[in-house]
């Protein structure tokens, strides 16, 4: 049986009289708010109940157990408790209209029975909760429970279900408790309004047995993909789709979830039109004889200023007031030719062009004035994505937009970043927002299954926000997804921390980031190591254990992404290990590993609807953070500056990130997901205090030569702090800058002093060293290497030389001018010959020989005096030879 109409009529009553004024209040002689369960306590309740009471008693679980349901009990609970109740470990459950004789567990679900039990325990009437409230009681060797409504009784059934165990045998003791439990606010679901591949037939199926089991009362069907619900709006939908609709209106109802049908006409309507009047509704009519009986009328992302036919034009004028004024007057008739009359149906739902903000407008104006107010409007809070939402600003969208306020909250829904996952928990919203709204709808990702960590979260602040714990909700979620397995669960944790931030979570995998930090206060490297072993199992413990196949199917690249992160991160704490304790050939091994693991790390991909492959991102500035950090730890104590580590404050558009424009790849570029404002910048952090030499910066590309500074300066610091101009550049893509002599700093930038509508691209952005090395000689350089990569700065970089070297021939190393050194190191990759050269260094006009090369890394004494060249006397004959790096230090 569905949720009772006048259930969902007095729920919404409420919200559009009371809850923007007043908020919702408690029932006569609520208990105050309830608090996380005490470990010991009763199994916790999700989402957490407005008041939970425990009793001493507890209640054996028999082996045959009765269920006494009252006549109008709904059958969907006591189905739902006859479940749990086998689950538990019950070997029989007996459906009767007394309860037994004897010792046997009794069960009462509604009806006067259960009202008298309730009483008795604690419980108190469900009859004075508001709609969907319900009371719950176990204790003195019996259970009960009974709603407000059908949906009440429902949800009752999902708490019990939660307390029951899970066992193959009776016996269990369940501890006495006596909860009273409501909603916060009426409405609590999620909308399917992302843009990108669309969720499978199973999945909206899976999806609406989540919402019903976390209390989730609203499910609104709006797929980008669902072409009759925008270019083919007015045309019916053939009969295997409709059917498909029809077998996910019927599954709502099922688990009490609200099947919301959202047209969006907004492309081609004309509002002025009875011919389009007729269309909608007959639509509307197609999917009310499935059993829809809530309707929404999307108008977002379209353009208001431009008509769809030249009758709006000539009826309702021009600019934003015309626009809102025939929108209103569309969705009044929609309203009352086809919502007023048909019995049963729910108050219709629009989405505002102006969706995002409480900004006073004609627009807004025209809805407010205009729009019969029995009409929900949809509302994003201040911002498409709303970092935070208010009691405040839900007041003032009220007050603007003249009508209660449905949020569509637009998280945890990744369209925007495909390849993230965003799994941290619902977060910013104040605590008293959901009695100030008719409710709140979350839009999810695109992936249906990972999607539930988040929307688990939704689910209990929109229940009850008074004890909303994000951190405490996130866990939970995760225990839940896990299945009560806690390898399984401990997994899930180290993988969904690697997708924790976002717009609503600025702090990204705060867990491991804490791990980090904790090392690099001196803490000891195997519990880093631990850490870091967790999160490169996790994939193939989710792959082996996890219940849930859809989450594992969602997370594939993700999952493969994170496991090689972890055995990248684990092989960088190898290398500051080694580089701590002087172990210099295994930390010149381990760094020539580690960039390789990173290229690994970072190749995986989400293929979109489109094709398009995007590189994922898991835990990114943090991960690639600490192996970058410990690749520049090891370069400074070679005593060479290695790959300077870029930044910027601008968003980065797809998979083009701050990296690329010092990877020494002209091909490759940052690029920003926005036009810079003033102010904004891209900058280097060179590792260390050291002489600039020439600034070079290198923006645009072709197919968007405008995407540069069009006004900038260069800066430098030695704190970050403390910037000092180098120099202005207007109106050129490339800028190259000498310092002056004697310059030294740590961080360089470029900032724009004026705000641009381009983009920025930077190719490369790079700070020569004042004490630069010439490299001569050969064999020459192989197609894509070159000399001067040997003498370079970077190890990373290897000269790899196109042919055997002949007789005679060497490659030379000379600096600018003579330098002090106490060693001469030759770094040269994995299975590099002994023997390929001699090394010699020329000291006051004359050259000495300091020995021949030994493997990957060798290094020699350099003996007396400042060294004025260093000589590789190749080999003949062998094979083609390949340089790092040759160190002077």
């Amino acid at each position: 049986m569905h949720r009772s109409r006048t259930a969902a009529a007095t729920a919404l009553a409420l919200a559009l009289a009371v809850a923007p004024l007043l908020g919702m209040a408690g029932p006569p002689g609520a208990a105050a708010p309830a608090r996380t369960a005490r470990a010991g306590a009763a199994p916790a309740i999700s989402p957490t109940p407005q008041s939970v009471r425990p009793r001493t008693d507890r209640v054996t679980l028999t082996p045959a157990v009765t269920v006494v349901a009252g006549p109008k009990a709904d059958a969907a609970a006591v189905a739902l408790v006859e479940e749990s109740l086998h689950d538990a470990g019950a070997e029989r459950v007996v459906r009767s209209g007394q309860a037994p004789a004897g010792r046997q567990l009794t069960v009462y679900v509604d009806g006067t029975e259960a009202a008298r039990a309730l009483a008795e325990l604690g419980a108190g009437s469900s009859a004075d909760l508001p709609a969907e409230g319900y009371a719950l009681a176990v204790g003195d060797g019996r259970i009960a429970l009974s709603g407000r409504d059908a949906t009440g009784t429902y949800y009752a059934a999902q708490s019990l279900r939660q307390l029951l165990p899970h066992r193959d045998h009776p016996g269990a003791q369940i501890r006495g408790t006596a909860v009273r439990d409501w909603p916060a606010t009426p409405l609590r679901g999620v909308i399917e309004g992302f843009y990108g591949t669309p969720w499978s037939h199973r999945a909206r199926l899976d999806q609406l047995d989540f919402y019903g089991a976390h209390k989730m009362n609203l499910y609104v069907y709006s797929p980008k993909d669902d072409a009759y619900l925008r270019e083919k709006w007015r045309d019916p939908y053939p009969a295997d789709r409709l059917a498909e609709i029809k077998e996910l209106v019927d599954r709502a109802r099922e688990r009490h979830v609200e099947f919301t049908y959202a047209l969006s006409p907004g492309l081609s309507v004309c509002y002025s039109s009875d011919a389009d009047l007729t269309a909608l509704t007959a639509k509307f009519r197609t999917l009310w004889d499935i059993g829809v009986r809530t309707f929404a009328v999307p108008l977002d992302d379209i353009s208001y200023t431009d008509w769809n036919c030249a009758a709006d034009k000539d009826r309702f004028g021009t600019g934003g007031g015309a626009a809102g004024a025939a929108q209103a007057h569309l969705l009044n008739r929609v309203n009352r030719e086809f919502i007023a009359t048909h019995p049963g149906a729910q108050p219709l739902q629009m989405v505002p062009t102006e969706y995002y903000d409480v900004k006073p407008s004609p627009y807004k104006k025209a809805l407010a004035t205009q729009l019969d107010k029995d009409v929900l409007v949809e509302w994003t809070g201040v911002g498409v994505i709303a970092p935070t939402m208010t009691v405040a600003q839900a007041r003032q969208a009220r007050e603007v937009f003249g009508h209660p306020i449905l949020t569509w909250d637009n998280y945890p829904v990744n369209d925007y970043v495909t390849n993230r996952l965003l799994l941290g928990p619902f977060n910013g919203r104040e605590k008293g927002l959901p009695a100030q709204l008719a409710g709140i709808t979350a839009n999810p990702m695109i992936q249906p299954a990972a999607s539930k960590l988040a929307l688990h979260t939704v689910a209990d602040y929109a229940w009850n926000d008074t004890a909303y714990d994000a951190r405490a909700s996130w866990g939970a979620a995760i225990e839940e997804l896990a299945g009560g397995d806690a390898r399984t669960a401990e997994a899930l944790r180290a993988f969904a921390d690697t997708g924790y931030a976002s717009s609503l979570n600025p702090e990204q995998a705060p867990e491991l980031a804490a791990a980090l930090a904790e090392f690099g206060k001196g803490g000891p490297a195997r519990k880093l190591d631990a850490v870091l072993r967790t999160l490169q199992d996790a994939p193939g413990v989710l792959r082996d254990r996890l219940p849930d196949r859809g989450f594992v199917e969602d997370s594939g690249p993700w999952l493969d992404a994170a496991r090689a992160w972890g055995v990248a991160a684990r092989t960088a704490l190898r290398l500051v290990e080694a580089t701590r304790a002087g172990q210099d050939a295994e930390a010149w091994r381990l760094r020539q590993r580690v960039p390789e693991l990173v290229r690994t790390a970072t190749s995986f991909v989400y293929v979109d609807m489109a094709g398009k492959r995007v590189p994922v991102l898991v835990a990114d500035g943090v991960l690639d953070t600490f192996v970058d950090d410990a690749l520049a730890g090891y370069d400074r104590a070679l005593g060479v500056a290695g790959r300077p580590a870029a930044s910027t404050d601008l968003s980065v558009y797809q998979d083009n990130a701050p990296s690329r424009m010092t990877d020494g790849d002209d091909a490759t570029y940052f690029w920003s997901g926005a036009g810079p404002a003033a102010g904004a910048f891209v900058g280097l952090d060179l590792h260390a205090e050291r002489p600039l030499g020439t600034v070079t910066l290198t923006m645009g590309k072709s197919g968007s030569p405008e995407d540069y500074l069009h006004h900038g300066v260069l800066e430098y610091s030695s704190d970050h702090k403390t910037w000092r101009r180098l120099a202005a550049f207007d109106g050129t893509p490339e800028v190259t800058v000498e310092p002056p002599a004697g310059t030294t700093a740590r961080y360089v930038r470029a900032r724009a002093t004026q705000g641009q509508d381009n983009w920025l691209v930077v190719r490369e952005f790079a700070v020569a060293g004042t004490d630069r090395v010439t490299v001569a000689g050969g064999p020459p350089a192989a197609p894509g290497s070159a000399l001067r990569s040997a003498a370079d700065g970077d190890p990373a970089t290897v000269y790899r030389a196109a042919r055997a070297a002949q007789p005679g021939e060497a490659l030379e190393f000379t600096p600018d001018t003579p330098r002090t050194a106490r060693s001469v190191t030759v770094l040269r990759p994995p299975g590099a010959p002994a023997g390929a050269a001699r090394v010699a260094v020329r000291t006051g006009g004359s050259w000495h020989t300091l020995g021949t090369l030994s493997g990957a890394l060798s290094r020699f004494a350099a003996g007396d005096g400042a060294i004025e060249g260093v000589r590789l006397m190749w080999r003949a004959g062998a094979a083609a030879p390949a340089v790092n790096e040759v160190i002077l230090r």
